[in-house]
């Protein structure tokens, strides 16, 4: 069984800005905390967001040739165990404004 590498790249003025990376392809996904700083998502890439406790992160993919967008699911899901927080769900739309 295959199983992807992934690793993060941290702000050091921003502790929620992050970055996750791809070992072994082109994914890279930007992680935003929604509470403390605007996101304007991209049409042109892949969004999905979660609520981490109380607060609500926003994932958006970089440039992505969107060749496997499981992966992008998977990045995050590695993020969850990472924060330590592994039964974060993924949304597609932003929990604060679903109805």
């Amino acid at each position: 069984m295959k199983r992807d590498v992934f690793l993060l790249a941290k702000d050091p003025d921003n502790d929620c800005r992050n970055i996750i990376y791809h070992r072994g392809g082109t994914l890279k996904v930007y992680v935003y905390c929604l509470d403390i700083e605007h996101f304007e998502p991209n049409p042109n890439e892949l969004q999905f967001y979660t609520q981490n406790h109380k607060e609500t992160l926003a994932f958006e993919t970089c440039d992505y040739d969107m060749e496997d967008p499981g992966l992008v699911i998977e990045a995050i899901r590695w993020y969850a165990r990472y924060i330590d927080n592994p039964e974060m769900e993924i949304y597609a739309e932003d929990p604060r404004t679903a109805n």
